[in-house]
């Protein structure tokens, strides 16, 4: 197939493109299948339907990249399965989702009142490829910062309504993945248990441990000790020892 069929291929699928992952896999596989043969030329392609696209189109190119550099992230750590032509340390489409990435914001979340629909979910997948140094954590703070000076006035009731059904699917998918982390280290032998593992920095960048990462998401989300967790505990205690508190005994000191 020359440049040209792939252009034209590839357009055809994109502007089919649903919230199914069906759909976005399918695109995400042909994308990646002719990288290295003209790979730049068909991410021109995803830019310019996310430009000149309906609204609900431009979010399903938003979901379609969050998969698309997944994917790339996997192909990665084994560039021989997409044949020759592809540099060892290319990142594949996460390089051009990075460098293009304030275009593709405001293209999916345009001025507006005709943006509203797509505001929520993108801001989403930002926080998720931040969280999960999918790209440049700078660079998506950039990014929601750009956001939330946004000034989009409300959509009718009727239209919340259509679009809440539309972004059912999508979230599933984002709320399958929201603990899955990349692994930036390839190690070819078991991985050693987590107190063995030497400890990095911001300083580090994509050298950053997995273990990291989810160690910091947890301490960010998880709230001081309070009366609810004496509650939790008290009740896991009555429920491993249902016997004693039936008899009448003192129950087990927590403190």
């Amino acid at each position: 197939m020359d440049p040209f069929e792939v252009r034209m291929q590839f357009l055809s699928l994109i502007r089919k493109l649903n919230a199914s992952q069906q759909s976005i896999q399918k695109v995400v596989g042909f994308a990646l299948k002719f990288f290295s043969q003209c790979g730049e030329d068909l991410w021109d392609c995803i830019v310019e339907e996310c430009q000149k696209g309906s609204i609900n189109n431009r979010i399903n190119i938003l979901y379609f990249l969050d998969s698309l550099c997944e994917a790339s992230l996997l192909a990665k750590s084994h560039p021989s399965s997409l044949g020759q032509g592809v540099q060892p340390d290319s990142s594949f489409y996460v390089d051009y989702v990075g460098r293009d990435l304030s275009r593709i914001v405001e293209f999916v979340v345009p001025e507006g009142r005709i943006g509203l629909p797509n505001l929520m979910s993108t801001k989403q997948i930002l926080e998720d490829w931040r969280s999960k140094r999918v790209l440049d954590p700078q660079k998506v703070d950039d990014a929601l910062a750009a956001l939330d000076t946004r000034n989009i006035e409300a959509l009718p009731r009727d239209e919340i309504f259509k679009r809440i059904e539309a972004d059912r699917e999508r979230h599933k998918r984002l709320r399958e993945r929201r603990w899955v982390q990349p692994v930036t280290h390839a190690p070819t032998h078991a991985a050693p248990l987590a107190s063995f593992i030497p400890l990095t920095d911001d300083t580090d960048g994509t050298e950053e441990l997995t273990i990291d990462i989810e160690f910091e998401n947890e301490w960010e989300a998880t709230s001081d000790w309070n009366e609810d967790d004496d509650e939790a505990v008290a009740e896991e205690n009555d429920l491993c020892y249902p016997r004693s508190t039936a008899r009448g005994d003192a129950p087990m000191d927590i403190s």
